[in-house]
């Protein structure tokens, strides 16, 4: 009788066995050998991905030349607002290095797909840079520079603020212009109605007609840097616009 109540004993016991999970000390087997991961083949490291614009999207992006190594990007705060921020990007092995971003204005009415004369829009879009000039001597620009009293820029702007040396340094953006002819050439191949003489000047401290504005020193930078042979473009719109 002793030797049956044992043998029921044992039988009842395996379920106390298995513990939380029922794991491999539970059942009696051994895990399955774990194979080392293979080593890494040398020079087999994934290439880095190149680095885009921040804020453009794919749209945008395309519609700059391939071969264009230099972006002046101007994103407007919004589509009617006329404050707005330029950065110049440049194109390197591994994409696009960001410059400093610098506070601007754009137009008093912010931004236009359809600019005409007198709306007080900054036209959107991708245009070259080709030419640059200004009312003082050439600082060292790499654009062809056009240095004449024409550049004057008298009265008052939009907020009261004065004109004055607004058009010390401009680069004409290739908006309604010929470009290779001085920022003041008045040629207008879509017609007058459709506006002109679009240019990156110096900031007077308020809204444009038009143009993009930014601190002198900043025109400086941009003159000394924008190098014909790297096909220099801008990129302006408000945010929404060129997320696109």
């Amino acid at each position: 009788m002793i030797r049956r109540r044992t043998a029921v004993a044992l039988l009842a016991s395996p379920p106390l066995l298995t513990g939380c999970g029922g794991g491999a000390e539970a059942t009696g087997r051994r895990p399955p050998a774990r194979r080392p991961a293979p080593a890494p083949t040398p020079g087999a490291a994934t290439p880095p991905v190149a680095r885009g614009i921040p804020g453009l999207g794919p749209g945008r992006s395309a519609a700059i030349p391939a071969r264009c190594t230099q972006a002046v990007v101007v994103t407007g705060r919004g589509e009617n607002s006329p404050l707005c921020t330029v950065v110049l990007h440049q194109r390197t092995a591994t994409g696009w290095q960001a410059g400093p971003a610098w506070p601007a204005h754009n137009a008093l009415r912010g931004w236009s797909a359809h600019h005409v004369i007198g709306d007080l829009r900054s036209p959107l879009g991708v245009y070259t840079l080709s030419d640059a000039g200004g009312l003082l001597p050439d600082p060292g620009s790499r654009l062809p520079y056009h240095h004449s009293g024409g550049f004057h820029s008298p009265g008052t702007g939009f907020e009261g603020e004065p004109l004055e040396g607004s058009f010390d340094y401009v680069i004409a953006i290739d908006y309604n212009r010929r470009p290779g002819t001085s920022p003041l050439d008045w040629t207008r191949p879509l017609g007058p109605e459709r506006g002109g003489g679009v240019w990156l000047h110096v900031d007077h401290g308020g809204p444009t007609h038009g143009c993009v504005s930014v601190a002198k020193a900043h025109m400086k930078d941009l003159l000394r840097t924008l190098d014909p042979g790297r096909h220099p473009v801008v990129v302006m719109g408000h945010a929404d616009w060129l997320a696109h």
